[in-house]
């Protein structure tokens, strides 16, 4: 499909940051202004069956704050039981992660909604097999990417290779947002300054500390008019 102009790979400065709080809400904000929307999870490790079907606290998120339903299939092609490393999980659970296969998933994806959103997993640098990582499947779905800055302590550091990483792929970072881990950061502000001044990209927002079940007020927070 052609003029996808509003769908994005969402990565983030470590694991735990808030990455899926942060593509919840960035869900609900461009529901808000009438579009539908899908929220991708292509690789989740840590899932418990539950009524048979296996459940994970991240890709619920994302479907909760998706405006259309879609096949868990094609939400999370990939799907692993130990939380834990994807290429490790991978190997304990004999699984072979195509990254084909998840593109051919977000092409369908496509055709359910006006927005897709697919998050990677960890880091913008997290390897899935001995071969192929979480770079290669940012690269083969070819989408621009939203940054999701953890703010505490070194997040600097890693805001700058995350973005220096993703621009050595041949990808756009299109935007970050600064989303707050620790409440107790000492010069937050000053950080955050420093982050506007280098990465390059718009931002389109700071999220401050909020509760897992406040993905609609976080959406609030962001300017989405700040995205080309």
């Amino acid at each position: 499909m052609q003029n996808r102009t509003k769908d994005y790979f969402i990565t983030g400065t470590d694991t735990e940051i808030g990455k899926t709080f942060t593509t919840a809400a960035l869900l609900r904000g461009f529901a808000a202004a009438g579009l539908s929307t899908l929220g991708m999870k292509p690789i989740a490790s840590g899932a418990e069956e539950v009524d048979g079907v296996l459940h994970n606290e991240d890709v619920d998120s994302l479907v909760a704050a998706s405006s259309i339903k879609a096949p868990q299939e094609i939400v999370v092609p990939y799907l692993m039981r130990t939380p834990a490393a994807p290429h490790i999980v991978a190997q304990l659970e004999n699984v072979k992660m195509d990254v084909q296969h998840i593109q051919h998933c977000y092409q369908q994806a496509q055709g359910l909604a006006d927005v897709v959103l697919v998050e990677g997993v960890g880091g913008f640098c997290v390897p899935l097999d001995d071969d192929t990582s979480t770079v290669d499947l940012a690269q083969r779905l070819g989408l621009p990417v939203i940054l999701v800055v953890g703010m505490r302590l070194g997040c600097i550091n890693h805001a700058l290779l995350t973005a220096q990483a993703i621009r050595a792929s041949g990808l756009r970072l299109a935007a970050w947002v600064a989303n707050t881990v620790d409440t107790e950061m000492r010069f937050f502000d000053e950080n955050v300054e420093a982050l506007r001044q280098r990465l390059g990209a718009p931002c389109l927002g700071v999220v401050p500390r909020l509760a897992a079940d406040q993905v609609a007020q976080a959406s609030q927070y962001l300017d989405l008019n700040l995205l080309k």
